[in-house]
């Protein structure tokens, strides 16, 4: 009467276990997936980024993770750099900070996106004094 009639006909059977070695497969396939998919490419791109930063040396350009453009001035300490960012102006910048190196072709865009807006303003510029 309380108990329905398909609770009754399952309360025999067991449910099925599976092997030990099946789970253990199971679980070293997913690992191998993540190693794989995950931890060796990021692995690769810490030692590619250690390499650029054991790699500065004066006079290069470089930017920081805060957003800094500038050229080291000073790349003797290991572990910081000095950095021009504008005439006369220097910081000390922490070496593992450096996001990046820059290379000629990525200073060749900058440098015409900056002219290009040099232009603009400066045709701005040049209506605002006509009117």
């Amino acid at each position: 009467m309380f108990i329905s009639d398909a609770f009754a006909q399952s309360a025999g059977a067991l449910p099925a276990q599976g092997s030990m070695a099946g789970t253990l497969i199971q679980l070293g396939l997913i690992f191998l997936i993540f190693y794989i998919l995950l931890i060796r490419p990021q692995q690769k791109k810490i030692r590619q980024h250690e390499a650029m930063l054991s790699a500065i040396k004066k006079g290069d350009e470089v930017v920081t993770g805060g957003g800094i453009y500038g050229k080291v001035t000073d790349a003797s300490d290991p572990f910081d750099l000095v950095v021009e960012i504008a005439d006369g102006v220097k910081i000390k910048v922490v070496r593992a900070t450096v996001r990046e190196l820059l290379t000629e072709d990525v200073k060749l865009p900058l440098a015409e996106k900056n002219k290009k807006a040099d232009k603009s303003e400066a045709a701005n510029s040049n209506k605002k004094e006509k009117k």
